[in-house]
């Protein structure tokens, strides 16, 4: 029997009120964004804003539940932005989209900081054991792609040392069920030759980091042959995968002839499209996917949204996550 779990990639998008306000407290210039000393105000607005996802998340019914990380101005590159030995440098796009972060430029070796580790605390204060936690971060190569080296000078140096900066981040989480690395330049930016076999073993340290099951989540596409290949031999649960992108015919080909881990996480609701897809869409697309891929007798099938929900409204990001909710929990027979 496999187990259906809903769940998400975090990244939310503000509660109304909290965009408002938040704008009021911080201003509208580069220099205002999230630099990991915010105001006593500032904090408290964000305080409650991840009580309300956390809420939002359990009214839900989603089976694992994420902190929202509505700090990240930066988005995925926010856990380098925030850190002591990086310089932000000009406003650079964010992948093929029209959001737009900060070049995180290190200009320093790398340390443990606890931002992310804070922010998990607070999440797990208001859980208070009632539903599993689920940690979020940047996968190690997404991380460098998005960042700019000036300290290490060599690429395969510094994807290590991003990684061991993740891990030690991790290694400060509090206690949790899942951790998704989200990986999105594996599909946008694939390693060259030089480097992709370097990528499984930086994921491998931030995995060696956690007892939890771990995630790489992919997306904005399918992953090439080689790069899927390559990842495959990282020691993770499952690799998520993308299934709204038009090239899903791919994704399917990758998993059909390399295989795939016992678990996976499947893209299936669209986070960057306002439609909102009923529970039985998703569930056919999760369907659809495991029939295309017989051969692999999977344990957990995780259902998300493929890209992070920051890009939507309020109200479809809210109805999204009862869509994933409710294709998890359809009354009807999983077979593997």
């Amino acid at each position: 029997m496999t187990e259906l779990l809903a769940t998400t990639p975090g990244l939310f998008p503000l509660p109304d009120w909290a965009k408002s306000e938040l704008a009021d407290l911080k201003g509208h210039q580069k220099g205002d964004l999230i630099g990991g000393d915010e105001s006593g105000q500032i904090a408290d607005a964000y305080d409650r804003a991840r009580s309300d996802v956390v809420d939002d998340q359990r009214d839900a019914g989603l089976d694992r539940i994420v902190e929202g990380q509505l700090r990240w101005d930066d988005m995925l590159a926010h856990p380098l932005a925030v850190h002591d030995s990086v310089d932000t440098g000009g406003i650079v796009r964010y992948y093929d989209n029209n959001n737009f972060y900060r070049d995180p430029r290190v200009v320093e070796e790398l340390t443990p900081s606890g931002d992310v580790a804070g922010e998990l605390d607070a999440a797990a204060e208001l859980l208070d054991g009632a539903a599993p936690l689920q940690a979020v971060l940047p996968g190690p190569y997404s991380l460098a792609d998005l960042a700019t080296d000036e300290h290490y000078g060599d690429e395969a140096e510094f994807l290590a040392a991003v990684a061991e900066f993740l891990a030690d981040e991790v290694a400060a989480f509090p206690n949790h069920e899942t951790l998704f690395l989200l990986d999105p330049s594996l599909v946008a930016a694939p390693p060259d030759d030089d480097i992709a076999a370097d990528v499984p073993e930086a994921i491998d340290t931030v995995a060696a980091a956690t007892d939890a099951d771990v995630v790489v989540h992919t997306y904005f596409g399918a992953l090439s042959e080689k790069t899927y290949a390559h990842l495959l031999d990282a020691d993770v649960s499952a690799v998520g995968l993308d299934l709204v992108a038009d090239d899903r015919e791919r994704t399917v080909y990758n998993a059909s002839e390399y295989g795939c881990p016992e678990d996976v996480a499947l893209g299936v609701a669209d986070g960057q499209n306002t439609l909102v897809e009923s529970g039985e869409t998703l569930r056919e697309r999760a369907s659809w996917f495991r029939e295309q891929v017989p051969a692999t007798d999977f344990e957990t099938v995780y259902l998300a949204t493929n890209t992070e929900p920051f890009y939507l409204p309020v109200n479809k990001y809210r109805e999204k996550l009862g869509a994933l909710a409710a294709a998890a929990d359809l009354d009807q027979e999983v077979t593997a």
